[in-house]
């Protein structure tokens, strides 16, 4: 199952191909559950997001009409909202019934109050941006809803960021995959992007982990005597 995971990631355009002309409109089911399950469950962070809407780009400017691309938008934009809206729901389930039910008694509520805040005051660019980030976009929701962030600002943010996503990797693949060298190589163009969006996921944990490692040899350091 593993193998065929990752397989299908990396080969998103054969396995595409494969449904748009044998199964037909199921492959718009199949375009609905891999967008809306990659944000919808913090569980499935690995599952194809921007290579994924890339190829569908692709596969709909290459199959002849057989992929409405405006129809596929539409289906992954409200697959986009949805999950993000399912996993949002899913964190304020939790911050209702184990935090506030102190059946996580390691759970510093102060934590909570400063994930709240910072939500209130940057929740506009987390939820859009997170959008374009591999495994952030899973997250980011999951931790709004446990922190309880204002839910007329989430959706609102969310429908920003989910329609912005969809349209610019799929129109991006559709405008592109036209172009001879695009469609050879498509399997190495999809990697280069997984690569290139998951850099800032990368940057951002070293970031944060030396700048962890920093404050905790500054605090190791002791205080001159009086």
């Amino acid at each position: 199952m593993i193998d065929l995971l990752i397989d299908f990631i990396f080969h998103t355009n054969d396995y595409l191909k494969v449904i748009v002309e044998n199964y037909g409109a199921w492959i718009y089911l199949l375009l609905f559950l891999v967008i809306f399950s990659e944000t919808g469950f913090v569980v499935t962070p690995f599952l194809p997001g921007d290579g994924f809407l890339f190829t569908v780009g692709v596969i709909a400017s290459t199959t002849d009409g057989k992929l409405n691309i405006v129809f596929a938008m539409i289906l992954m934009c409200i697959a986009a909202i949805a999950g993000n809206t399912v996993n949002y729901h899913i964190g304020r389930y939790f911050s209702s019934k184990l935090l506030e039910g102190r059946k996580l008694k390691y759970v510093n509520p102060k934590y909570l109050e400063q994930t709240h805040d910072f939500f209130e005051k940057h929740g506009q660019k987390a939820v859009i941006l997170s959008r374009f980030l591999p495994i952030f976009r899973t997250f980011v929701p999951f931790v709004a809803g446990i922190s309880k962030m204002d839910r007329p600002k989430f959706i609102s943010y969310t429908i920003w960021g989910g329609v912005s996503w969809v349209i610019i990797f799929s129109m991006a693949g559709y405008f592109f995959g036209t172009i001879p060298f695009v469609e050879k190589n498509l399997s190495f163009i999809v990697l280069a992007l997984i690569i290139i969006t998951i850099i800032p996921v990368i940057t951002t944990a070293v970031g944060q982990y030396m700048k962890g490692k920093k404050k905790a040899e500054a605090d190791r350091v002791e205080l001159p005597k009086k």
